[in-house]
């Protein structure tokens, strides 16, 4: 039978080596966070071929004294640990006393450093696990460490090495990271005698960000900053303008340490649901901060992975702080010019800047007047804009509504009727709503009227501005101007629609260029939203139920998911074999027929077999409907359904972006205009 016997510990060293050092950047991360621990706030790095050849390290630190320089290398040796209870209490980077054996293992491996009691430093020479006599060397307080020859001696890992170049590319990822960790010491970087950085300690972190990511990054960071009694989450997160394919500028740090939680990382994407097009990923650069005692960073040898032992709380914090943060801050898309002078942007720990919101009510001609571009505001823009009123309290708060072209609100019910529901966005006057244009009624179906027509306004012109000849405003090739009420005998322009698919209008800084359809398609889903949520989705029942034949998968699908279904007012039921039986579909969605509304939303739920998580089908098949019912570019919007969707801008959450990511409106600051146009 086999003889069991103790390894020799050069083997030991070796497998250590194997799952601690990985590469070269493995040695770069282990040697970094050493000088970190040992107090340096100066660390130079240098390589050379990609680190294959030369990895040197050097800092100020506090130093190892010549006794224990031996010790230094030994496996499992370490100052970080005292007992067993400090695995639970771990405040340090390293602590298994395990990465400078290893490497020591399969390179040649010299140390000098000196201890500031000390009149002169020690040097010792480590080839392939062999110790060579320590001796007297000079330099500095601190410690130099260099590694040549990696892997030497252990040609299959070297073998399945990539190029310098590869490999210069992961020690530039492992530098990074512990230099944003800690801004406040100073880093170098060289690479083949090349300085790659030379960075200052500083005390804004998004100066450090800037320093490494650019103008770019650095300009869209929103700041973060919220803590409670067991977790503080502080640092950056990216306006949604900015964003990538994958996740690896999402710079989480735990306690100081850089670390990767799936758990964080979903979080991180609820937090951007519907800012980001699908396949994007937000950018962050965030620390977060607990109790050390309740988190264990000793599940993998890297120690980038670690396990919570709260973790809901966590996700829940984090998700929390950027939602609100998000509810407070300017997200409208901003067009850069390179010469545009950019915004100054406050730090992480600083005040927060309040944005200036966009405001529809500003009007264009009003800003061309002050400009001097036209004298006055031609009589024919005279009148009232339909009143602006809230829907009842009926836990739906913050839903704008439009009234009828022509301006008259409606006043055949009282506004504390249970039972009256005045328009919304479509127009739509009743608990049960059909699809319609902003702004315009139509009657709603039932079951003795189905398909009942619309009813349209015609009032949409093809009305504009030419500036130097008000008179010819009834000529011009501007699309339909929205109007506001009359001040000081002169009206004043909201918004005016171009190519019948944008909206054009202003703020007090700038000029606002609006997606019609995404911004309309916010606003539904919104409204869809608030609807489902509170168990209000108008339905359209039928007076006979239809049936409709699908696919066996289609049919399975319809019947496994019928509640789901129903949360957003279709009902079905099975009719035998691959027919099912509809007996009512959503309300806006009235202009489609019950089949096609079926196949559209059974869409999202044939996903190959895989099980999808239900609040991500609800999330899905709310984008479809608001996506149905919203305008569509191309048409034309009369001058009160204009005013509609530009005031219900501001009375939804998350205007600036559609539910599907793109952004609803660009913004050009009046400085940009200015330089655009050789002003200034």
């Amino acid at each position: 039978m086999p003889t069991i016997r103790q390894l020799p510990i050069g083997l030991v060293n070796k497998i250590a080596a194997g799952e601690v050092i990985e590469r070269p950047a493995s040695v770069v991360k282990e040697m970094l966070e050493n000088s970190i621990d040992a107090g340096a706030t100066r660390v130079e790095l240098a390589v050379e071929g990609g680190g294959i050849e030369l990895i040197r390290i050097s800092d100020n630190g506090c130093g190892i004294s010549s006794e224990q320089l031996e010790l230094a290398v030994a496996p499992h040796a370490t100052s970080k640990l005292q007992s067993s209870d400090d695995l639970f209490d771990v405040r340090t980077l390293g602590f298994r006393g395990e990465a400078l054996a290893s490497i020591a293992e399969i390179s040649h491996l010299t140390m000098r450093s000196r201890v500031a009691e000390s009149d002169s430093g020690f040097e010792l020479l480590v080839k392939g696990g062999e110790k060579e006599p320590i001796r007297p060397c000079s330099g500095p307080v601190g410690t130099t460490i260099e590694v040549r020859h990696l892997f030497f001696n252990t040609p299959v890992r070297r073998k399945f090495m990539k190029t310098s170049q590869t490999e210069m590319g992961h020690v530039v990822e492992a530098f990074t990271r512990i230099a944003l960790a800690f801004p406040h010491v100073h880093m170098t970087l060289l690479n083949n005698d090349r300085t790659l950085h030379d960075l200052l300690p500083t005390e804004r972190w998004s100066e450090r960000i800037r320093a490494f990511f650019g103008d770019e990054v650095a300009d869209s960071l929103i700041a973060i900053d919220q803590k409670d009694e067991r977790v503080a989450i502080r640092g950056y997160v990216s306006d949604p303008s900015v964003s990538r394919g994958n996740n690896r500028m999402q710079y989480l740090f735990l306690n100081g340490r850089y670390i990767r939680d799936r758990s964080l990382q979903h979080a991180l994407g609820e937090a951007y649901r519907g800012l980001l097009m699908v396949g994007r990923m937000p950018v962050c650069f965030l620390h977060v901060d607990v109790d050390p005692k309740t988190v264990d960073v000793n599940v993998h040898p890297t120690k980038v992975e670690v396990r919570f032992e709260d973790s809901g709380a966590i996700y829940s914090r984090l998700l929390h702080s950027l939602r609100t943060k998000f509810l407070s801050s300017d997200m409208v898309a901003r067009v850069r010019t390179p010469s545009a002078p950019e915004p100054a942007f406050a730090d992480a720990m600083a005040p927060s800047v309040t944005s200036h919101s966009v405001s529809s009510s500003a009007g264009l001609l009003d800003w061309a007047k002050s400009n001097n571009m036209v004298s006055m505001a031609p009589a024919s823009l005279g009148g009232s804009l339909p009143d602006f009123r809230p829907y009842p309290s009926n836990g739906l708060s913050g839903i704008a509504n439009a009234f009828p072209v022509g301006g008259a609100p409606r006043t055949s019910a009282r506004i504390d009727d249970p039972f009256y529901s005045p328009p919304d966005l479509h127009g739509n006057t009743g608990p049960v709503g059909v699809s319609g244009r902003i702004g315009s009624f139509q009657a709603a179906p039932s079951m003795a009227s189905p398909g009942q027509a619309r009813v349209e306004s015609e009032q949409s012109t093809d009305v504009g501005i030419e500036f130097n000849a008000p008179s010819d405003l009834e000529s011009s090739s501007i699309g339909p101007y929205s109007r506001s009420s009359e001040i000081d005998g002169a009206a004043k322009l909201v918004g005016f629609q171009i190519h019948n698919r944008y909206l054009v209008t202003q703020d007090e800084s700038g000029m606002v260029l609006i997606d019609q359809h995404a911004l309309h398609e916010r606003i539904l889903y919104e409204q869809i939203k608030n609807k489902v949520l509170s168990k209000t989705m108008e339905k359209q029942p039928l007076l006979v139920p239809e049936t409709v034949t699908l696919s066996p998968s289609e049919a399975a699908a319809a019947i496994e998911s019928k509640e789901m279904l129903a949360e957003i007012g279709i009902d079905v039921e099975p009719f035998g074999g691959d027919t099912v039986l509809v007996s009512s579909y959503p309300a806006m969605l009235g202009k489609m027929g019950c089949a096609e509304i079926l196949r559209e939303v059974l869409e999202p739920l044939m996903s190959g077999g895989k099980k999808v998580d239900a609040r991500n089908l609800l999330d899905e098949l709310m984008n479809m409907m608001a996506c149905k019912a919203a305008v569509k570019a191309g048409d034309k919007l009369s001058p009160d359904e204009i005013t509609s969707l530009l005031q219900q801008r501001e009375h939804y959450q998350d205007t600036h972006h559609c539910p599907h990511g793109r952004p609803t409106a660009l913004f050009f600051s009046r400085e940009q205009l200015d330089k655009m146009f050789k002003r200034i």
